[in-house]
């Protein structure tokens, strides 16, 4: 376990009144949006609760795309509003094919939002972004989208698109802090929240958000923000700038496109058949028929990776191999993969380590011409 000085946790300068429009104008650069971003003052999750509750009421049709738990609790989140909800589920952890999405809005005489995950951190999957936001156009539905996992690892270009909203979490590929989130928020976002009776005072009500903050010139947040929160998330946009959003972006599909190479020839399949389909934050790999999940992960801890089992209908299916943020280089891809030819080593299962390796190597090598090819066996 690493240790620091936690004491310099404590007692951090209050966070200046300014800074958070600041912030909020950094994030709108990382993303190259005219949009408006407001800040959620906890964890994305909450953020994605907040969007649900500020978009959903009586008469409100939503087609809403079900890939993970996420997509699952945000439908969830509609329907308590009052919303009527029209779930395109995918079994399994595999990405949506948006002609069933088109399928479903085909069926509806009338569709207000059209909502889906960008990238899935629980399965690896990632759904076709810009085929669903063209979708929602056809029929003047907004746009919701989860972009948590998603940003810094791909493009996500809001106003050629046309994503009325998305919800952003610094945690992953940003590397930043949990414990605030960000909604990007375009004007036909604003429009339809604007229709919508209020439910303030309510940490959920963007509706609120905008008059408080927003509309007052955007001054200190209301309540009281965690100064060292923010202080984080500054100090996590400096790094993002200054390596740019597009290095960044470019390292973490570099890791993901190692790690498939690399599965492959080790002799496991990817769960995410398709390249194209795959999240660039972690990769999935298919536990092989005879292994136990738990037992590979387990295994593979010993030789100092962490791996992760899936989440939800994949567990005992997948084990994510996790390349997001700082890990999102050779050197944690390496260890990733001797970590689960290791262990898949030790519960007999036959497999070509060194053939793995040079996979990633040689990804690394037509990349970057780096010395990604050091042997770590």
């Amino acid at each position: 376990m690493r240790t620091f000085d936690r004491h310099g946790l404590v007692d951090v300068p209050r966070y200046p009144d300014h800074g958070y429009a600041l912030l909020a104008d950094r994030i709108k650069g990382l993303l190259g949006t005219s949009a408006d971003v407001v800040f959620v003052q906890a964890e994305a999750v909450l953020a994605l609760e907040a969007v649900a509750a500020s978009i959903a009421r009586h008469g409100v049709v939503a087609v809403n795309v079900v890939t993970s738990a996420y997509g699952r609790w945000f439908g969830h989140w509609l329907r308590r509003g009052g919303a009527t909800v029209h779930d395109v589920a995918v079994a399994m952890g595999q990405p949506v094919d948006s002609s069933a999405v088109a399928s479903c809005l085909e069926m509806l005489e009338h569709v207000d939002i059209v909502a889906a995950v960008h990238a899935e951190s629980s399965n690896g999957a990632l759904n076709p972004l810009a085929e669903l936001a063209a979708l929602a156009k056809s029929r003047n539905a907004l746009f919701a989208v989860d972009a948590v996992a998603s940003i810094g690892g791909h493009v996500i270009d809001v106003d050629r698109i046309g994503i009325d909203i998305a919800v952003i979490g610094p945690q992953k590929a940003l590397a930043g802090p949990a414990g605030v989130s960000a909604v990007v928020l375009g004007q036909r976002a604003w429009d339809h929240i604007a229709a919508l009776p209020d439910f303030a005072p309510s940490s959920l009500s963007l509706a609120a958000l905008k008059r408080d903050w927003l509309d007052c010139g955007r001054p200190a947040l209301p309540g009281t923000p965690s100064a060292l929160e923010f202080w984080a998330l500054e100090a996590a946009i400096d790094r993002i700038e200054a390596e740019g959003m597009e290095r960044v972006i470019e390292r973490h599909q570099q890791a993901s496109r190692a790690t498939r190479s690399a599965l492959r020839a080790l002799g496991v399949s990817p769960w995410i058949a398709r390249d194209d389909a795959a999240s660039a934050l972690v990769t999935s790999a298919s536990v092989p028929r005879g292994v136990d999940g738990p037992d590979l992960i387990a295994q593979a801890s010993r030789y100092g990776a962490e791996l992760a089992p899936g989440i939800g209908d994949v567990a005992g299916h997948i084990v994510r191999l996790n390349h997001t943020g700082l890990n999102a280089n050779a050197a944690s891809v390496r260890s990733n993969v001797v970590a689960l030819g290791r262990a898949l080593e030790q519960l007999r299962f036959s497999v070509d380590l060194d053939a793995a390796l040079r996979a990633v190597a040689n990804a690394y090598e037509r990349s970057t011409g780096s010395n990604a090819g050091e042997s770590v066996r």
